[in-house]
């Protein structure tokens, strides 16, 4: 008999973990599993699709105020959206997969990116997660279930395509032990109930007349307590903040780095999804306010940081400023590795001329070249993976991972 609690706190109910019957176990695993075997209560969510949504005047005002924010950071692009969007994306994937232990650096990142360099896990990770966040705001106008399988489909479809795109069919628990639930932090709903709970979280995310940031973490906090997939949860949730974001024309050209403001205090993170299931969504709200706020002032720094430095650089580059040189510096604040192939894609410069307007930026100090083939050579742009590492450090980290 499952228990069901209003508002946004879950229920509960009752079910059975059967022991193990399979070979290959060690002896102290085969106890460790034969343990669990017996009763376990896993999480039912609240139905929130008619949720009366009632908040604090200060929270409201909050969230109003780091709306206004994210509109504003949208808008001050201007003309200079090409590079600046694509910068943030990747700055947004990075924190994300940071707030789950997936940390490379800026330099890692780029190599993996530019030159499908997979070498370094963690880096070929952060990758995927910059191409979930590129689908979701792709689809953020038909938000939907299958917007959400194809969100998932992007982020794992490398490190685990066999789940890819699929609602789980088991049951999955955060914390405790690896053979049961029993014992576990958080034990996510039956599988059995994804899909209900999905289509009514949708329901919610098309409620017209209500405040947007309010609204955003509400459905955040619930995909999170669904925990539809078996791997790659927190990363999907985080996307589809900016997919909504977006549907919801808070934003319209960027991706603001909002889980670089959650990055600075994820205790406070996790606590507020904690403080959610137990029926009180305000915490959620907050929090999601505060990383907001924080994010675009990280954001607005970076962008300042590399506008400064694509300036300077035009004292250092020995070349007419209508020279095909100055469309690669350019080029190198979305791309800051690169090599002869990346050069003829993007501005259509032929892989047999890319010396010529390479050399220039190498002889100013701007890029450096870090293969010794002669075939196949790449260059990096230092200063501004030192800026995006600034970006990350600014950002800091606090807490326990996902």
């Amino acid at each position: 008999m499952a228990s069901v609690s209003s508002g946004t706190a879950i229920g509960y109910e009752s079910l059975t973990w059967d022991a193990p019957v399979e070979a290959g176990y060690g002896l102290a695993d085969l106890r460790a599993a034969q343990r669990q075997a017996g009763k376990y209560e896993a999480a039912v969510p609240a139905s929130i699709a008619d949720l009366t949504v009632a908040l604090p005047a200060g929270v409201l005002a909050d969230a109003e105020e780091a709306s206004n924010e994210i509109t504003r950071f949208d808008a001050e692009l201007g003309d200079e959206i090409a590079p600046f969007s694509a910068v943030l994306l990747r700055s947004e994937s990075a924190a994300s997969s940071n707030i789950e232990n997936l940390t490379a650096s800026a330099r890692a990142i780029a190599e993996a990116e530019a030159l499908g360099d997979t070498s370094r896990r963690n880096a070929a990770l952060i990758v995927s997660n910059t191409e979930a966040m590129k689908a979701a705001v792709a689809l953020a106008d038909r938000l939907d279930e299958n917007a959400i399988l194809a969100m998932h489909a992007t982020l794992m479809r490398d490190s685990n395509p066999a789940s890819a795109g699929h609602w789980r069919t088991e049951q999955v628990w955060i914390g405790g032990g690896n053979f049961g639930p029993r014992g576990a932090d958080y034990v996510a709903p039956h599988h059995a109930r994804v899909l209900d709970s999905i289509e009514d979280m949708i329901a919610f995310t098309r409620r017209a007349a209500m405040p947007t940031l309010p609204q955003i973490a509400i459905a955040h906090a619930q995909f999170e307590t669904i925990h539809p997939f078996t791997d790659g949860n927190g990363r999907t949730g985080r996307a589809l903040i900016q997919a909504m974001l977006r549907h919801k024309r808070l934003t319209r050209q960027i991706t603001v780095p909002v889980s670089a403001g959650l990055l600075t205090d994820t205790d406070a993170y996790f606590g507020a999804l904690g403080s959610y299931r137990d029926g009180d969504p305000a915490p959620i709200v907050e929090r999601l306010s505060e990383a907001s706020i924080l994010a675009v002032a990280n954001g607005r720094r970076l962008v300042a940081d590399l506008r400064s430095l694509r300036e300077e650089w035009n004292a250092r580059i020995i070349a007419r400023r209508d020279s095909a040189v100055h469309r690669v510096a350019d080029l190198l604040i979305k791309h800051p590795v690169f090599n002869a192939r990346l050069l003829q894609r993007e501005l259509g410069v032929r892989t047999g001329n890319a010396r010529r307007y390479v050399d220039p930026l190498t002889d100013a100090g701007i890029i450096v070249e870090f293969t010794d083939r002669a075939r196949n050579r790449a260059w990096r742009a230092p200063e501004v993976l030192s800026a995006l590492d600034d970006f990350a450090t600014r950002a800091g980290r606090r807490g326990r991972p996902d």
